[in-house]
């Protein structure tokens, strides 16, 4: 059913939205993000988050919005039985009349459908009708980034927004949404008004950055947001203390795993200080693990050295600049736009 569904409303869906669909990854709304942000004159960026969205789905919106393209009552009433299943949580079953079960299948497809509605047609007609300068717009499910070349465009759009989630039941997470100054106009702007360096926001997994290269061109720098790179060391280090009594070779072909798949996602370009620092950080608690096996351990840093080498593999970037993947994949049409 998702398939079927997926094929229909896949016509629909506006380029900017990037989450739970086909051929469409967070890579792809990063690399939107960075080319948009850096081609565009923004100068005001709006971070934005739903709060607690999935809970908070409305059943009869989003019933209304499924007729408009599903004309089969079938389909509407086995839907409608997959929002009434409620869900199991220690044996216990609870039935919810509003929001979206997490986990199930059908529930990235509903989300996308109702933001498609409350929120992707109307910013597009907004931004034409009511825009006074450029306005782009990057939705990965219900976390989204909004750029505006104009501070009253910016505002004015943050208020009006409100209205409109308030509508459909759904409001603004308050510690989560901010209207920064960001763009590649921004640290002139605020060092022309004795203000410091711009803020900075982040978006599926990185904090991103405004920085001047050498050259003097102003770019988009992504790093790993900090809380999420300490708390995936933890992690690890609590496994290598239950892993530590394994050979050796077991505990290396499992953190070079666990590092292969963390730079698949957080190697781009400019984040190599923090994938380095996240395999010195691993090697030094392997180490320490390695240590503790025994009293009569004669671990040292030269073992452990050939160790790392032999097992780990080496920090290096993954991904190319955002402007060539996102140049390459949309061939010249713009899903910021």
């Amino acid at each position: 059913m998702v398939e079927v569904l997926n094929a229909i409303y896949e016509v629909d869906f506006r380029g900017f939205s990037y989450g739970f669909r086909p051929r469409r990854g967070p890579h792809d709304a990063l690399d939107a993000l960075a080319a948009g942000i850096g081609s565009k004159p923004v100068r005001w960026v709006l971070d934005a988050d739903i709060r607690d969205f999935f809970g908070q789905l409305d059943h009869s919106w989003l019933r209304e919005f499924l007729e408009h393209r599903i004309a089969d009552k079938r389909v509407l009433r086995l839907i409608g039985k997959w929002l009434a299943a409620g869900v199991i949580e220690d044996g216990k079953w609870t039935a919810y009349e509003e929001g979206s079960p997490q986990g199930a299948s059908i529930s990235p497809l509903l989300a996308n459908v109702y933001l498609h509605y409350v929120l992707d047609l109307w910013v597009e007609w907004w931004r034409t009708c009511h825009a006074r300068g450029e306005v782009i717009i990057i939705r990965f499910a219900d976390d989204f980034i909004v750029g505006f070349q104009y501070e009253e465009d910016a505002r004015r759009f943050q208020v009006e927004l409100r209205g409109r989630l308030a509508k459909f039941g759904l409001g603004l997470h308050p510690d989560k949404t901010r209207l920064i100054e960001f763009g590649r106009y921004a640290a002139r702007d605020r060092k022309l008004r004795g203000l410091g360096k711009p803020e900075t926001f982040d978006f599926l997994g990185f904090t991103h950055i405004c920085v001047r290269a050498r050259s003097g061109r102003v770019w988009i720098k992504r790093i790993t947001i900090a809380k999420r790179l300490r708390a995936k060391l933890k992690t690890i280090n609590q496994q290598l203390k239950r892993r530590r009594h394994e050979p050796i070779p077991v505990q290396g072909r499992w953190l070079a795993s666990v590092l292969r798949g963390h730079m698949a996602y957080y190697a781009v370009p400019g984040n190599t200080d923090a994938v380095s620092s996240l395999c010195c950080q691993i090697t030094r608690h392997w180490f320490k693990a390695l240590r503790r096996r025994s009293q009569r351990d004669r671990m040292n840093w030269e073992r452990m050295g050939r160790i790392a080498t032999r097992w780990l593999p080496q920090a290096h970037i993954t991904h190319p600049f955002p402007e060539v993947r996102f140049a390459a994949s949309t061939q010249g049409r713009s899903p910021v736009r």
